[in-house]
């Protein structure tokens, strides 16, 4: 499996947005800005996107959605319940061809994954693993979590959300939503939030 990511936005508005791909076909997880650096990176690579996933709803990660969809005609995956977002928090209404549910194993792109429902940072926040890999959205960060104060957040969701993830098995890699990749057991010894579980 082949992860590249394209740092996408501008200000303090930067969100990783990941290329995933076993082959030609590829899944775009969290477009956030700037469909036009993620069609040029397809195209470059010669990858034929067929679907885009979302860990959440809101703006910085879905704000290219609906262009690379309307390009390249792939299919959007997102947790219906993040639908209850309110739009300035959502960049309007949200698209999307597909829903998310928690345990979910999907296969697409030639890739298997399996869905996790992890609301904290948003009612319908997800993690999503492939393998031995985790893309965490804004739930887990490198030393970090997700904030909990904005409409559809909640620190007892968070909280019980971490402790799903904590208890996952092995060490996978972690690829957040922003900031740096890590490892499931660095943040398990190092991450206060998680540290706080045990």
């Amino acid at each position: 499996m082949t992860i590249e990511t394209l740092t996408l936005g501008e200000n303090h508005f930067f969100t990783n947005c990941y290329l995933v791909s076993e082959g030609k076909e590829c899944l775009v997880i969290d477009p956030g800005f700037q469909p036009e650096t993620v069609l040029a990176a397809l195209e470059e690579r010669g990858r034929v996107l067929e679907a885009i996933l979302l860990t959440h709803g809101h703006f910085d990660h879905v704000g290219g959605v609906k262009a690379l969809a309307d390009a390249t005609g792939c299919r959007v995956f997102l947790h219906p319940a993040d639908l209850t977002l309110p739009p300035a928090l959502s960049a309007g209404k949200l698209y999307y061809t597909d829903a998310f549910s928690d345990g979910q194993e999907l296969t697409l792109a030639g890739l298997t994954f399996r869905v996790l429902h992890t609301p904290g940072h948003t009612q319908g926040s997800v993690c999503l693993i492939f393998q031995d890999v985790i893309f965490s959205g804004d739930t887990l960060f490198a030393d970090s979590c997700g904030r909990t104060d904005l409409p559809g957040g909640s620190r007892y969701n968070m909280v019980n959300s971490l402790a799903r993830l904590a208890g996952l098995p092995g060490d996978p890699a972690v690829y957040p939503g922003h900031g740096q990749a890590t490892t499931l057991d660095r943040e398990r010894k190092f991450n206060p939030y998680l540290r706080a579980l045990s």
